[in-house]
């Protein structure tokens, strides 16, 4: 990746001026974001001479990130008027739930979709995470520290689902070394991801399962949940994080398709072995990856719902080879 891309002189001068700095994560928060976030904060704080939040505006984060250092400084409100953004994770500045009119951002990110919303918008779509991205731009101003390595390494593992996706390569191998010899400790890390489930995580999946069919010769697998199931099992919005993933394991599906009734509106997540799923989530207004993607709908039937997005993913050839 080209060092220009990760625009190191632009951000320090950034950095250095501002007095005050806001780190905004995505709304209905993941890993990375969070572990970008706070990656970043981590940093920041050290500099006495700075007031530094983080903050998100949805009222649930994530809670088996709170081992994560500086979590329990996740705020849901900004309290400086006039500070530096810098946003995480996010492709589209209205994912961050704020009025950002006339604030200076910088946009770090991943998402080949990223609306390049930002003064400087450090945007590396090759990069398995934000994180990675944040990671590589901040090791060339600051001294990495342990927590900030933590925290960077948690949203790498994350996002890159325990190393298994197909953005992962040397970089990323390279990247989580180097976060591993400055402090994070994989062990804890991974622990804490995968040992800490709710049991309404365990209920809502067993709902979303039952829900579970094969279309297109079972090369397309769709899931979902209704409102009446999420409040049945106490599920939360991280309770759900994950879910899709069990249909893409199938042997011969090509493309996952997740869908949550909520109150007012549908989300839908899409998932794919090599398909580019984000053409399917642009018809719609949303974005993502190549092999992660999504967006929210305005509340309708969830099975007609589900039938036009299987004809468009068809239409657009992504279970035939074309993609």
């Amino acid at each position: 990746m080209a060092e220009r891309r990760l625009y190191i002189t632009e951000v320090r001068e950034k950095l250095s001026e501002a007095r005050n700095i806001t780190i905004l994560t995505h709304l209905n928060p993941d890993a990375d974001t969070i572990g970008t976030g706070l990656g970043i904060y981590n940093l920041l704080v050290q500099n006495k001479t700075k007031r530094v939040e983080i903050v998100n505006a949805s009222k649930m984060l994530p809670q088996h990130l709170d081992f994560l250092p500086g979590f329990e400084k996740i705020k849901h409100k900004m309290d400086f008027e006039e500070s530096l953004i810098i946003s995480c994770d996010c492709g589209s500045i209205d994912r961050l739930g704020f009025t950002l009119e006339n604030r200076s951002i910088i946009n770090i990110d991943h998402h080949q979709s990223n609306e390049l919303y930002g003064e400087i918008n450090v945007v590396i779509p090759e990069y398995a995470s934000a994180s990675q991205v944040a990671f590589m731009l901040l090791k060339e101003i600051y001294e990495i520290n342990a927590g900030s390595a933590s925290c960077f390494y948690a949203a790498l593992l994350s996002d890159t689902r325990y190393f298994t996706t197909s953005s992962v390569n040397q970089k990323v191998f390279d990247a989580a070394r180097d976060l591993v010899e400055l402090g994070a400790d994989p062990a804890k890390i991974a622990y804490n991801f995968t040992q800490r489930r709710s049991l309404s995580s365990l209920r809502i999946l067993h709902r979303a399962l039952g829900s579970l069919e094969l279309k297109c010769n079972a090369r397309v697998a769709t899931l979902f949940v209704t409102e009446e199931d999420i409040a049945a099992t106490g599920a939360k919005m991280p309770d759900m994080e994950g879910i899709v993933d069990y249909a893409r394991s199938l042997k011969t599906v090509e493309v996952a398709l997740f869908v949550m009734e909520l109150k007012g509106e549908i989300r839908i997540s899409l998932r794919s072995k090599g398909a580019d799923v984000s053409r399917v989530a642009a018809v719609f207004g949303g974005g993502g990856h190549k092999v992660a993607a999504g967006w929210i709908m305005d509340k309708r039937d969830l099975h007609e719902t589900i039938d036009i997005i299987v004809k468009n993913i068809q239409n657009l050839g992504l279970i035939d080879g074309k993609i």
